[in-house]
């Protein structure tokens, strides 16, 4: 209770990695924390990105990865009253929206896949994962990421058929890179691309 604010729970542009001559910490109580966290990421998508983060340390957790963990506890602290908002739209529509961190990780260079699912204007679900493979180009790496969000959508209309909710309308899939959108556009190109063939 007694701790500072801050008003972002991790540093821009981080580098968090494991570091052997850092001083290990006491790894229970490390544990503790961020299995805590884990379970309030749930209602907190504001901290999900960097619990993911804290949480790959867990097995040999160091003084800067429990630094990073004090952190989002102060942010914590500075924003009680977040949290997630949902309204009643008139009509129902469904929208994904997908990104992802080009080689993003210094430790192994794979990319970072990340989406948000909006039912109306409500978030609904978001995931963000390391990718299994290294991406060549970050058109690959975004290609993979939008067909999570195309199975994401796809699991969304099977929850609502299972409600009993019938939606018709088309489905919104949103993405940031050029050359990924045409390749999906463009059957001419799949040629091109036998490396992602299956997304």
């Amino acid at each position: 209770m007694g701790c500072k604010t801050t008003g972002m729970p991790i540093e821009q542009n981080h580098r968090i990695e494991n570091d052997e001559e850092n001083p290990k910490v006491e790894k229970t109580q490390y544990q503790k924390l961020v299995e805590k966290l884990i379970y309030l990421s749930h209602t907190r998508l504001d901290i999900t990105y960097v619990v993911s983060v804290v949480s790959k340390f867990m097995h040999d957790p160091r003084e800067k990865h429990l630094h990073a963990v004090n952190r989002i506890i102060q942010y914590l602290k500075s924003s009680p009253g977040k949290g997630l908002l949902f309204k009643k739209g008139e009509k129902l529509s469904m929208k994904v929206y997908t990104n992802v961190n080009y080689a993003g990780s210094i430790v192994d260079r794979r990319s970072t896949t990340s989406y948000c699912m909006f039912l109306d204007d409500n978030l609904v679900t978001w995931w963000s994962k390391k990718q299994n493979v290294v991406a060549r180009s970050s058109a690959e790496a975004e290609f993979r990421t939008m067909a999570q969000g195309v199975c994401e959508l796809l699991w969304m209309k099977i929850i609502l058929d299972d409600l009993k909710i019938k939606y018709e309308a088309p489905t919104g899939l949103a993405c940031g890179n050029k050359s990924a959108i045409n390749i999906a556009n463009n059957p001419v190109q799949h040629d091109r691309t036998k490396h992602v063939e299956i997304d």
